[in-house]
């Protein structure tokens, strides 16, 4: 059995809840997932102390797995290149400076081809709103990361299992009610079409499963808890396991329990 742990949604900074993150790095260290992925918003505002804090967590992880991670809203300084004035890579600076990780990367584990892409690009023509609070939240892809992400899935073995993780959700929080991305359905679209079987994600702040139904292919969205004070309805943080071992994968909810001070 393939197994991979899914966080999301840190924000190291000062709402993180240290006892879960501990007790998160634990299960890490013990339980030696194929693979760990983190599905962006490390930080809590772009700030390379929280960076410092995010790199310690990925290092240790990739003691004894394979580890991927992608960048959320929050991981994005969009004010250095509003509307993409100045060159969008500017606001990845920090991220790559204080985690030494590009934005995106792949990840090829047995049985499966992980493809990890930034949804988080800031303010720009694609993600604008009439709603001011959700500036620089909404979420993006672009046809050419579509594209560069089938390019990485058919150098990949066929029968590999097919996964993307990004931040944002492409369908609407159960709480929320909101979708996470500006072109969600054409990004569904282009995923079954890809054949992928499994999207990994946050940014709702609270765990998730869903089905979309597609006679390309189906494709599961699984959507991460926050480890930070900032749930919503009240939940408690969150982290899923990815089981690969039959025709399509297996996501686990593992919640945290104040009680026993333990994922459960």
């Amino acid at each position: 059995m393939t197994r991979l742990l899914h966080v999301s949604d840190l924000h190291f900074g000062r709402h993180s809840l240290p006892e879960p993150v501990a007790a998160i790095e634990g299960l890490i260290q013990r339980e030696r997932f194929d693979a760990v992925v983190v599905s962006g918003d490390l930080s809590q505002r772009a700030r390379m102390r929280e960076f410092a804090r995010a790199r310690d967590f990925l290092d240790l992880a990739a003691q004894v797995s394979p580890v991927l991670a992608v960048p959320g809203n929050h991981d994005c300084a969009w004010w250095r290149a509003p509307l993409h004035l100045a060159p969008p890579a500017w606001m990845f600076r920090k991220w790559r400076r204080g985690l030494g990780r590009p934005e995106q990367s792949v990840l090829r584990i047995a049985g499966a081809t992980i493809v990890g892409l930034n949804s988080a690009h800031g303010i720009s023509r694609h993600t604008l709103t009439t709603r001011p609070r959700d500036l620089s939240v909404i979420g993006d892809l672009r046809p050419a990361q579509i594209a560069w992400a089938q390019q990485e899935f058919a150098a990949s073995p066929a029968r590999d299992t097919r996964i993307i993780v990004m931040h944002h959700n492409p369908v609407a929080g159960e709480i929320s009610q909101r979708f996470g991305l500006s072109n969600h359905r054409d990004v569904l679209e282009a995923f079954a079409q890809l054949g992928v079987s499994l999207v990994l994600c946050g940014h709702d702040h609270q765990e998730d499963v869903r089905a979309v139904e597609h006679p390309a292919q189906r494709v599961q969205v699984a959507v991460a808890g926050t480890i930070t004070t900032r749930t919503r309805g009240g939940r408690p943080p969150a982290i899923n396991v990815v089981a690969l071992d039959g025709p399509a994968p297996r996501v686990q909810h593992l919640v945290w329990d104040p009680g026993t001070r333990t994922f459960r």
